[in-house]
């Protein structure tokens, strides 16, 4: 398998060395517009005092890192360890229950938080998808919760169903969303489970655990019904070998990436510079194509951070939920690239797989695509700025098997035979270099605006052609080749390589020139009984 090709140790020790010494030399361009610029009148909204006693000021333009770790961290530490701590001793006293238990204090924590009439709410749109789930039809159940996900995206339903939030508490607006999002969400998939159920239907008791579940229920991830019914109802609760362990220890790594992104942001503004238009027209531009990358670094970061402990939580209650998304850092095609793995899982289920079947033919492809890019339009909110993020990474998809298409027939599936596996894997990661920069254009439009991706793409191939075009392409080139190297060890462990047999060991050769020696024979001694011996 080309996967398992390999390169020589010291081409990668060099790509190694230009990656690492690349990023550094980006970042130290960042570090000086950073500190330069500290006191700008742009930034006083974003850029608030940090640490007093080293002079640096600290970025806070992300709201949702804000929220989750400064602002209502006190508040989303009390209800999740006021979760774990009921889950424990269910799961010791009443193990059979845990879900009902789960299910509970979900409500309650809702209930508390939001009000009743926001409850009322919820459970209205589980009671509806419910009903409509029981005629198994799945277009039906497609059609219906399409509609009312879609209720939240328009005037003037956002305002009706705004309306049913009471209280004071601050977080409420976005409680509201992503409470009312992920249950349409959640609903969706257990309607559709139940219509491939043959006999008989789920009970409505089982979608209120399956949704009510506290630490998925405001900020996801999904996890679909399938898995989560399967998990939450296992009797058996023993914990594989250093199971503990490896959570206690996932729990320290996003302790401390936590505290290195506080660490970074008192001395790289990464997410109030792209807001800046004047200063980026005035910076390098090595500044703007490294701020472009790690602006997707860390956003895989906040999302790994994020849906990581609240994983570390389903962990502890013997769930196997959905895995932080792949780092930038770590892809080069389109079908890998997602920053929430649980619509991902979702959207593939329930949409791109089952109208793409093998994914081998064009047309399939094509329309499993843009439904699927049509249901993340709807979930994202319709706007200007998503529907061109969309587009691309539609166009991306397909574009990308419509190349490994017309690159599997001949003349070109015969030149790469032709070729050692090793440069094969190089040829391949000169267009990957290509590639991975497209993704990153595309996914820099959601993540920052339209105009700062014009200004990084103006910049990488019109301004600064060609020295920072062929110089970016080159360090991409590495990065690529470091990620196909990890690639191949993983490969590796996943299946390993048969061991060959023993050769044979091959008989002495008879030489002819050389006389074979026979041994003379030595007489054989007569046995002596030893009575008669001594008789004698």
């Amino acid at each position: 398998m080309r996967i398992k090709a390999a390169l020589p140790r010291y081409e990668l020790y060099f790509y190694n060395t230009v990656v690492y010494l690349s990023m550094f030399w980006a970042a130290s361009w960042i570090f000086d517009v950073s500190s330069s610029n500290a006191n700008r009148k742009t930034f006083k909204s974003s850029v608030t005092p940090g640490w007093y006693y080293f002079s640096r000021r600290m970025d806070t333009a992300d709201f949702e890192w804000v929220m989750w770790f400064s602002t209502f961290r006190d508040h989303i530490l009390f209800a999740l360890s006021g979760h774990v701590i009921f889950a424990k001793i269910c799961s010791m006293l009443a193990p059979q229950h845990r879900s009902l238990v789960y299910m509970g204090y979900g409500i309650l924590a809702v209930l508390v938080s939001m009000g009743w009439t926001y409850t009322t709410l919820i459970l209205s749109h589980c009671v509806l998808l419910y009903s409509i789930s029981l005629v198994k039809l799945r277009w039906l159940c497609f059609l219906a919760g399409l509609t009312i996900l879609s209720t939240f995206k328009i005037e003037p339903f956002i305002s009706w169903q705004a309306g049913f939030m009471t209280g004071g508490f601050e977080l409420r607006s976005v409680l509201f969303y992503g409470g009312c999002g992920f249950t349409i969400m959640r609903c969706m998939s257990f309607a559709l489970e139940n219509c491939e159920k043959k006999e008989g239907n789920y009970s409505i008791l089982e979608l209120l655990k399956y949704n009510f579940y506290l630490p998925f229920f405001y900020f996801g991830p999904i996890m679909t019904f399938d898995k989560f019914y399967a998990q939450a109802n296992k009797a058996d609760l023993t914990r594989k070998d250093a199971e503990m362990w490896n959570i206690s220890l996932q729990g320290l790594i996003h302790l401390g990436a936590i505290l290195t992104v506080d660490v970074f942001f008192h001395f790289l503004y990464i997410c109030t510079i792209p807001t800046d238009m004047k200063l980026l027209k005035h910076m390098s531009d090595w500044a703007v194509v490294g701020l472009a990358y790690y602006s997707l670094v860390y956003d895989w970061v906040k999302a790994a951070v994020m849906f990581g402990v609240i994983n570390t939580v389903s962990r502890l209650d013997h769930l196997d939920p959905p895995q932080p998304p792949k780092c930038i850092t770590m892809l080069y095609v389109f079908s890998e690239t997602h920053f929430n793995r649980g619509i991902n899982d979702w959207l593939c289920k329930y949409v791109y797989d089952y109208l793409g079947g093998k994914h081998d033919n064009l047309w399939d492809e094509a329309i499993a695509t843009l439904c699927t890019f049509g249901i993340t339009v709807l979930w994202l909110g319709p706007c200007q700025v998503v529907f061109i993020w969309a587009f691309f990474n539609c166009f991306g998809l397909n574009f990308e098997l419509w190349t490994a298409k017309f690159l599997s027939m001949e003349p070109f599936a015969s030149l790469e035979m032709a070729m050692s596996p090793a440069m094969s894997r190089r040829i391949r990661a000169v267009f990957n270099a290509f590639n991975f920069w497209t993704i990153v254009l595309y996914n820099v439009i959601a993540l920052n605006s339209l105009e700062f991706t014009k200004l990084v793409a103006k910049r990488l191939l019109l301004k600064g052609f060609p020295i920072t075009t062929i110089t970016v392409l080159i360090v991409t080139y590495c990065l690529v080749q470091l990620i196909k190297e990890r690639e191949r060890r993983q490969a590796l462990i996943d299946d390993p390589d048969p061991i060959p047999p023993p050769a044979p060991v091959p008989p002495p050769a008879t030489s002819l020139a050389t006389p074979t020696v026979v041994p003379p024979k030595v007489p054989v001694q007569p046995v002596v009984d030893p009575s008669k011996e001594k008789a004698e």
